[in-house]
């Protein structure tokens, strides 16, 4: 299988690259095996992973939404925040993506993998699938949280999962940073820097509160911030209220995808130039 290798050299002829192409695919489905065999292993550990999101949205929505102010109205600041949780429940995934390739790197498992008969992108793309596949069941736990505390989709099914796809879009590339930062790293035990890059930037955004309501030159940075784009989107779809004055604002569904896209142009090449790196 060493011809599916991304530092190989490519093979010739149809045939080789179908087959090629298709060792990768069950290399790739090995790897998100073993995830979620890890997971299924450690049930307690992913509850609380999954459950934390849903305690900040109670917290934030019960014990401080009396005293929030909702641009336009709407449903109250509870069904506000709620897509902005879900940008943010993205977001912290970069976490998990991390942890999980800094611990292999550093255990030598990463290296076990290399020196296999598989294909090489196997190990990076087997952790992304299982980390997909892990924000869709937190984006299923988040949605019965929201409607539980009376969030709705008001604009129909279509622009409803039009907005969760822009939700996906937003881990695709966030997993692509989780990849490679945890393959810089220099271990697990790093994921303290990661959480401070992560939690500033999710929330400075729209996520929690509009940047109508911040110092100026603050909003116009939380604005412009591409979590805030996914966040105003997915409140334009839902139909729940998407105040804001700025270009980046008013066209935000166009930015939820240009945001994305740039990272993942940016991190996912880096990704994979760093894993060819490795042990050189």
């Amino acid at each position: 299988m060493s011809e599916a290798n991304w530092g190989a050299v490519p093979p010739r002829g149809g045939r080789v690259s179908v087959q090629a192409a298709r060792w990768a695919v069950a290399d790739g489905w090995v790897l998100t095996s073993r995830a979620l065999a890890h997971w299924a292993r450690k049930p307690g550990e992913v509850a609380v992973g999954l459950l934390f999101p849903v305690m900040v949205v109670l917290m934030m929505g019960y014990l401080f939404g009396g005293q929030m102010n909702v641009p336009g109205g709407g449903g109250g600041y509870r069904a506000f925040i709620v897509p902005g949780m879900f940008a943010l429940t993205m977001a912290f995934g970069v976490e998990t993506t991390f942890a999980a390739i800094a611990s292999d790197a550093s255990k030598g498992v990463t290296d076990r993998f290399r020196s296999m008969p598989m294909a090489s992108s196997a190990v990076v793309v087997g952790r992304a699938t299982a980390d997909m596949l892990h924000s869709v069941v937190a984006l299923a736990v988040m949605a019965a949280c929201g409607v539980l505390i009376g969030w709705r989709a008001h604009d129909g099914a279509g622009k409803a999962l039009a907005g969760l796809g822009l939700l996906l879009l937003l881990r695709f590339s966030l997993v692509w940073l989780g990849v490679y930062l945890g393959l810089v790293a220099k271990g697990p035990e790093s994921v303290a820097a990661v959480q401070v890059l992560v939690w500033p930037i999710g929330f400075l955004s729209s996520a929690l509160v509009a940047p109508s309501t911040m110092p100026g030159w603050l909003g116009a940075i939380a604005e412009w911030n591409p979590m805030s784009a996914t966040v105003t989107a997915c409140r334009e779809l839902f139909g729940e209220p998407a105040a804001g004055g700025s270009w980046a604002a008013q066209h935000s569904v166009l930015m939820a995808v240009v945001w994305p896209l740039a990272i993942a142009a940016v991190f996912l090449p880096l990704s994979v130039r760093r894993y060819r790196a490795l042990g050189r």
